[in-house]
This record gives structure tokens, C-alpha cells and sequence, in this order.
């Protein structure tokens, strides 16, 4: 019987991912370390049972693909503006620096220079896939630390096309001038522009047009084509595929139908994703490692501590301060997947033996599996580090306008995105004095400009905090999307003010025991508060009555919202809300032209015996008619107030609400 040869590997790498999972789970460790460990159980120099890994490779660049195409949907061009800074600035600055430290250490170990050059390219590179992944999984991507490593990893995207276009001239294989590099390079950021205006102007209109035809299946299709097609264009520009799935997600982040899209996209991206990972781990040599062990741990670490140097310097530089840059720098001290892409073009130039490809391969491998516990351990190390570390931005006393060192019974706001930007506008609006920290010097600038009295600074440390007069201030109100940092603040806020009253939001179910034992008054997670507001509505468009909503609302955000986070039913809650939903309620009705009630008297109406309600009184203008007579006849604009079981007024809504003509009895 004939049968596939790749499809018994598809099995074997899905099969795998199950496992995994389930042992990740278990084990409480990340599910990217498991993927990797995997690759390399069931790769080619370990158990062998996956032999061909050049198949693999090639699902494995598809979930990459698809998963920047889904982060990218997460974006928007708004949000992208907001890390121009961070691409420009640090992304260039990383990758030159790097390139130019690696140079230097290569020729004082007797490496040549072009050779050196490349391994800048290599070691520049770190993993888009893997520290997005990560970021997304702990929703920091909007933080000071999340925008910084998108700008970065970007602009090495970016910068792929170029290392890819000079290694053949380092390799000494081929000759190009600056004008032709240049040329090429400059002329592939152009073509990628007016591809990503002209895809911007028409996926609108593609989108809108699948759509229509109302198929879920052609819906599904639709979206892969438009995430792959672009990619495939800028890969024909040269340019990495991810980078042109970014900008695909991105774009169709800006229509209606983004929600949809990343729905139908999810599966797609977990499966292939998983193959990206386990790939990897089948790329390494188990036996090689095993034998050059030292060599391949010492080049792992020697990697890791160098591009911790250099982006920490050039986080410190950028001005932010030490804890944020200390964070970007673990996060991005691995090996990136597209290095591999560049090693395979080194060695087919000749600027790799497969003794040095497999040793430097084995090390990336091993940056890219300690990744996942450094990321996570990352706030806990800057944390910690920042004590011992001599510089770092910082804001002094003469810095500080005088109307923020002179203030009292103020607002300290902890954070300027849309929280700390609304809640100033209603101070100021109030007449209440109130102080804004903010980690984003964009930001700081442009309120600065607005009058607004804001400070630069990490509300993490003591200084910031005096600087700002927690002393004497009122309240403060943490509205920043960093868990470690809110808590942090919220402690050392209670440490220098004891009597401050400190209000914390978090979008973190776990964080809100965690922020009461740090200080905290009050915390106000959002995903419960949208939990109430809707079940407010709900019970609204129900007439349930005011009160008994707010006794509700109450209840649920009693002894810290503890019904909501109980995993057991709250019969008792459901008993009273049975109890109450049975009871009599009033409810106001608005006579329209157009209602069934206009012009017929409270007798023609007969609502009692057609819905069970009770007309009690009839409001005209600011008079009551109470208890109106069978004549009373009910005008437009009347109100009228009726009286009944909660299902009795909403048929009465329903009835007065119909426009069909009622014979008077």
C-alpha cells in the first residue's frame, strides 16, 4: 500500500505537541522549552524518529509566518507610531553595535574581518517568534518593555534583507559596490512601502467583498490567502516573510473584520507554530553537543552576556531607566530564528565550516531554550540588578516645575495611556490637583507641551515617588500595563505614605490578592468590571429594578470580587435573583407618537388584562396624575408609570410599544 512519507512525520510532530503540552501543564515549565526538547528527542541525531527535517522546515517558516500575521492583527498604525522611537533609535543602535563589538572581539582572536563582520549579522539577530510569543502570553506587549522589543525586533527584520545581500560580497564570492547595495536595499524599502499603502487602500474593500458571500469557508481562505500573499511579496522584495505577515496583520488590524480573522487564524497558528518549534530542536546534533559540551555551553553564555551588555547600554542611553532596559536586554539576548536562514547562506559562501555551523547552531539552539525562563524571570533579575547598577535614568529635584513640589492632597496617576488620560481630564475639569509618572518620553514630551504637570520617571523607585510629593499626596492611581512594576509601585507607595489611599487596575485575575498584600485600598480588574457592566445592561433591558442592580453590583464586588473568581456556583445568589426577578417592579414607559398608547384612553388600553402591568399614575409635563380614571386620555409625550412583575412589564413595553390600532371598550 503506497503511503506518504511526510505524512508519517506530520503524525509523529503533532503526536509530539500533544505530549508536550500535556507534560508542560503538568510541569508547570514553558510549552516552548517542551517543543524544543521535543525537536531534539524525536529529531535526526537523537531517536531518529523524524529523519527528513527539510520538509519540516518548511511548515515550520509557514507558523511563523502566521504567527506574526496574528500578533500583527493585534496592532494598529496608531500603535505602531507610538514605537518609532524604539525602531529607529534602538533598533539601529543595537544592530550596529553589535555588529561592531562582534567585529572586534573576532579579530582579537585572529579571525578576519569579513568573517567577523558575519557573525556580527548572526549574533544581531534574536527571535521575533519566541519573545513575541511570550510577550503576547503575558500581555506586555503595550508596556514601556514590550514596545521597545517590538521596535528592535523589527527593524531587524528589516535588516535581514541587507545581511542577506552582503554575505555573498563577505564570503569574497561576489562584488558589489556601496551604490549598488545601497540601491538594492533602498529600492526594496520603497517597493515594500507602496505595496503595504497600496495593500492598506484595497484589503478594506477585499475583505468587506468575502464577507458578503457569507461562507465561513471562503472567510477562512480569504484570510490565509492575504496572509501568505504578502508575505510571499516581501519575500520576492528580499525581505523575511514574517515581515510581510506583520504588515498584512497589521493592515487588517485598521478594518471591522480583524475579531473575525484572528478567530479563524488561531488554529492555523498553534499547529504550525508547534512544528516551528519542534523543528528547531530537530536541527540540532545531539551527539555533537554531548561531545563539544564546554565549547557550545561557553559560546551560549558568551552570546547571552554580550547582547545583554550591549542592549542594556543602549536601553540606558535611549533613557530609560535601568529596571526597563535590563528587562529588554534578557529578553533579547537569544539567537534568532532567521540566523539560521543567514548560517545556511554563510556556509554556502564559505564564511562556515560544519564544525563551526554545528557548534554556533547548538549554542543558538540553547539561547532560543533558556529564553522562555528568562523572560519570565526577567523582572525579578532587573528587579534585583538595578540596586548594583551605577547608571540609569533618573529625574532630579531641579527637573520638577514648582507647581508639582508645592502641591498637597493631590493625585499622583501612575501611567498616561487612556485610563491615566481620561481620569486627568475629569480632575482638571473638577479642580483637583493631581501629578502624572510616566515611563514614555514621547509621551511626557507631548503632555508637557499640553500644560500637563507630568514627570519622566519609573514609579518603582523611591525618588520619582518623593519627587512627585507621595508625602503629602491624597491619592495615587497605578494605570500601567507591568504587573511586577504595579505591584512594586503599590508597595513602595504604601512605604513612604501609610495613610495614602492607593487604587490599582490590572488586567490580571492573579494579581488582585497579590496587589491588596502589596498595599493596595482598591483594585479594579477590568475584566471583572466588564463582567458586571454587562450583566448591568442585561438586567436593565429587563426593567429589574435600581436597586436591586446596585445590590447585585455590590455583591459581586464583595470580599474582592470572590463569587466571581469561585469556581462554585453561587446558588444563593441564584436563589435571590429568582426571588427578585418574581417580585413587583415599577417601571417609567414614554408615550411617542407612534406608540399604541397615543391618543386612547387608560380604558381603550385595557393593559391590565392584556399584560398583567397596572398603569398607577401619568406624568404631563411636571404634573402627576395619580391613579388616572378609564377616561383619562394619554397624549404624546406623557409618561407612564406602571406597576407589576418583571414579566408583566415587559409585555406591557412590547404592547404599548405596537403601532396597530386598539378599539376602545
Amino acid at each position: 500500500m503506497h503511503t506518504i512519507p511526510f505524512l508519517q512525520d506530520f503524525v509523529i510532530i503533532l503526536a509530539a505537541a500533544i505530549v508536550v503540552i500535556f507534560i508542560s501543564n503538568r510541569a508547570k515549565i514553558p510549552v516552548v522549552v517542551g517543543f524544543l526538547l521535543a525537536g531534539l528527542i524525536i529529531g535526526p541525531s537523537s531517536l531518529a524518529l523524524v529523519e527528513n527535517s527539510s520538509q519540516v522546515e518548511v511548515f515550520a517558516e509557514i507558523g511563523v509566518v502566521i504567527l506574526l500575521f496574528t500578533i500583527g492583527l493585534e496592532f494598529s498604525l496608531e500603535r505602531l507610531k507610538q514605537i518609532q522611537r524604539s525602531f529607529f533609535v534602538g533598533g539601529s543602535l543595537q544592530a550596529f553595535a553589535t555588529v561592531f563589538v562582534v567585529m572586534i572581539l573576532g579579530l582579537l582572536i585572529g579571525r578576519g574581518t569579513l568573517e567577523s563582520i558575519f557573525f556580527g549579522f548572526l549574533i544581531t539577530l534574536s527571535s521575533t517568534a519566541i519573545v513575541l510569543r511570550l510577550y503576547a502570553q503575558r500581555r506586555e506587549l503595550e508596556a514601556p518593555q514590550g514596545k521597545l522589543v517590538i521596535g528592535i525586533l523589527l527593524f531587524q527584520d528589516f535588516l535581514l534583507v541587507l545581511m542577506i545581500i552582503l554575505t555573498p560580497v563577505l564570503g569574497g564570492k561576489v562584488a558589489a559596490s556601496f551604490e549598488s547595495v545601497g540601491l538594492r536595499f533602498g529600492g526594496g524599502i520603497v517597493l515594500v512601502g507602496l505595496v503595504f499603502l497600496v495593500a492598506r487602500y484595497l484589503m478594506p474593500k477585499i475583505l468587506h467583498a468575502i464577507a458578503r458571500i457569507d461562507v465561513r469557508e471562503v472567510f477562512v481562505l480569504g484570510a490565509l490567502v492575504i496572509c501568505l500573499g504578502l508575505a510571499l511579496l516581501t519575500s520576492a522584495l528580499e525581505f523575511s516573510l514574517a515581515l510581510g505577515a506583520f504588515l498584512a496583520g497589521i493592515i487588517i488590524s485598521e478594518s471591522e473584520y480583524s475579531h473575525q480573522v484572528v478567530a479563524e487564524m488561531t488554529p492555523f497558528r498553534d499547529v504550525f507554530n508547534s512544528i516551528f518549534f519542534i523543528s528547531i530542536g530537530m536541527l540540532l546534533d545531539v551527539r555533537f553537543a554531548l561531545a563539544n559540551a564546554p565549547i557550545v555551553i561557553a559560546l551560549g553564555l558568551g552570546i547571552f552576556l554580550l547582547k545583554v551588555l550591549i542592549v542594556l547600554v543602549i536601553i540606558s542611553v535611549m533613557k530609560f531607566p535601568t529596571r526597563i532596559s535590563l528587562i529588554v536586554a534578557v529578553s533579547l539576548a537569544q539567537i534568532g530564528e532567521f540566523s539560521f536562514v543567514l548560517m545556511k547562506v554563510g556556509q554556502a559562501q564559505g564564511l562556515m565550516d560544519d564544525v563551526l555551523y554545528q557548534t554556533f547552531l547548538c549554542s543558538s539552539v540553547l539561547t532560543m531554550m533558556v529564553t522562555p525562563l528568562l523572560v519570565n524571570a526577567a523582572p525579578l533579575i532587573a528587579e534585583r540588578a538595578q540596586r548594583f547598577v551605577p547608571w540609569g535614568s533618573r529625574t532630579t529635584a531641579q527637573e520638577v516645575p514648582l507647581e508639582i513640589q508645592r502641591q498637597q492632597d493631590h493625585v499622583i496617576i501612575v501611567g498616561y495611556g487612556l485610563t491615566g488620560t481620561n481620569l486627568s481630564r475629569v480632575l482638571k475639569e473638577t479642580g483637583i490637583q493631581y501629578v502624572i509618572i510616566e515611563l514614555n518620553g514621547e509621551t511626557v514630551r507631548r503632555a508637557k507641551l499640553d500644560g500637563e504637570p507630568i514627570l519622566y520617571g519609573d514609579a518603582t523607585r523611591q525618588d520619582i515617588l518623593r519627587l512627585c510629593q507621595v508625602h503629602t499626596a491624597n491619592i495615587i492611581v497605578f494605570a500601567i500595563s507591568d504587573p511586577l512594576a504595579e505591584r512594586n509601585g503599590v508597595r513602595l507607595a504604601r512605604q513612604l505614605n501609610p495613610t495614602i489611599r492607593i487604587i490599582s487596575r490590572t488586567r490580571f485575575v492573579a494579581e488582585i490578592d497579590e496587589l491588596y498584600r502589596c498595599g493596595a485600598d482598591e483594585v479594579i480588574p477590568e475584566e471583572f468590571e466588564t463582567s458586571i457592566e454587562i450583566f448591568t445592561r442585561v438586567l436593565e433591558q429587563y426593567h429589574i429594578a435600581r436597586n436591586i442592580i446596585n445590590a447585585q453590583e455590590k455583591l459581586l464586588r464583595g470580599e474582592r470580587y470572590k463569587m466571581l473568581r469561585s469556581k462554585m456556583k453561587p446558588m444563593v445568589v441564584s436563589d435571590k435573583m429568582m426571588r427578585w426577578l418574581a417580585a413587583g417592579t415599577t417601571e417609567v414607559f414614554l408615550v411617542e407618537d407612534s406608540s399604541r398608547a397615543a391618543g386612547k384612553s387608560v380604558r381603550g388600553l385595557d393593559l391590565r388584562k392584556q399584560t398583567g402591568a397596572m398603569i398607577i399614575a401619568i406624568v404631563r409635563g411636571e404634573k402627576s396624575h395619580t391613579n388616572p380614571p378609564g377616561g383619562f386620555r394619554v397624549l404624546p409625550g406623557d409618561s407612564l408609570v406602571l406597576v407589576g412583575t418583571h414579566a408583566d412589564i415587559e409585555k406591557a413595553f412590547h404592547y404599548l410599544e405596537a403601532t396597530e390600532d386598539v378599539s376602545e371598550k
